[in-house]
């Protein structure tokens, strides 16, 4: 089978397409025809081991999965040993290792049914990036009917469909993107957008029950400053904090300083699990989320989609085609 993989971390330019084995399903696990597969910054990081801490647990000095891709969906092809949820020839979305192939093996767990009112692209956009944000407002969050939301960083991956699920919550969701992407931060339901160009909405004269800071890198305590007196702030992500543990610095902090103010500071490990997945079916399904595809590429094309997930001009997700 085609697959992109690598041997070392690196730039873009370390991926290749390879003619590979197609992996074989394991105890628990399907094997998925892939369609189509999401593309985030977490591809990024395992790419190309950065922070330095991710290389702890992906491989020292190279990756140990050489086939990168995150975001999945599909056909089962077949299944594994003790898989009771599904059978070849049903369509499927989840996560797995090594997506970024024609052939993918993934945790029964991590798998759900593909939305009906989906296709594999838009079906693919979905999975880590509205499991982030679901599980950021609504476990970590905790975002009630009513309350004031504040999502920076709304106008990406996680953040369009935030500022979807926020609303779908009952919430006033006040979206943070750049002026250029605004309309689209609107069209999806934000009952306000400030550009961050133009505004500060961290300078104090505004308040809000909950601050989803998507990685972004303003400090915990000038974020705080924008917080009603028991709000919350879900960190998710984040930029700099140096090479070796980047913007985990941040969110170490945050957890350290929670227990002696009076807001609750959280951050998030997210995993996609098929309860989560369902959750989101059902949302989508009955229209209060739709995912937001920027653009396609084939699956020889997925260093250039890379390099234009970083340049950050992307508007929801970008999707790889097979």
């Amino acid at each position: 089978m085609k697959a992109i993989v690598q041997d070392t971390y690196g730039p873009p330019a370390v991926l290749r397409l390879e003619e590979t084995d197609r992996p074989v399903p394991g105890r628990g696990e399907v094997l998925i025809r892939v369609h189509a597969a999401g593309v985030d910054q977490g591809v990024w990081h395992l790419m190309a081991g950065m922070p330095y801490a991710v290389r702890a647990v992906f491989g020292l000095r190279a990756p140990k999965t050489r086939v990168r891709g995150m975001d999945v969906a599909g056909r089962v092809e077949s299944v594994g040993p003790d898989v009771t949820r599904f059978r070849p020839g049903d369509e499927v979305y989840g996560s797995c290792n090594g997506s970024f192939a024609e052939y993918a093996c993934a945790k029964e767990d991590a798998l759900a049914p593909k939305p009906r009112n989906l296709g594999f692209a838009e079906a693919a956009a979905v999975p880590v990036s509205a499991c982030t944000a679901l599980k950021a407002l609504r476990d970590s969050g905790r975002v009630q009917p009513g309350q004031k939301v504040l999502v920076l960083g709304a106008s990406g991956g996680v953040g369009t469909f935030a500022v979807q699920l926020a609303k779908a919550f009952g919430a006033h969701v006040t979206g943070v993107c750049s002026a250029a992407k605004a309309d689209l931060v609107r069209s999806i339901g934000a009952d306000e957008v400030l550009d961050y160009g133009q505004t500060d909405p961290t300078d104090g004269t505004r308040r809000y029950d909950v601050i989803l800071d998507i990685a972004g890198n303003r400090p915990v305590s000038r974020l705080r400053r924008a917080l009603t007196a028991r709000g919350t702030l879900v960190i998710v992500g984040g930029e700099g904090g140096g090479r070796w543990i980047g913007g985990n610095q941040r969110q170490l902090g945050a957890l350290l300083l929670s227990p002696f103010v009076g807001h609750r500071l959280s951050t998030l490990a997210s995993t996609e699990h098929h309860n989560e997945l369902e959750v989101l079916t059902e949302l989508i399904e009955a229209g209060s989320v739709t995912p937001v595809v920027d653009r396609t590429y084939p699956l020889a094309e997925v260093p250039d989609a890379i390099r234009y997930l970083r340049e950050g001009h992307v508007r929801g997700k970008i999707v790889i085609r097979l």
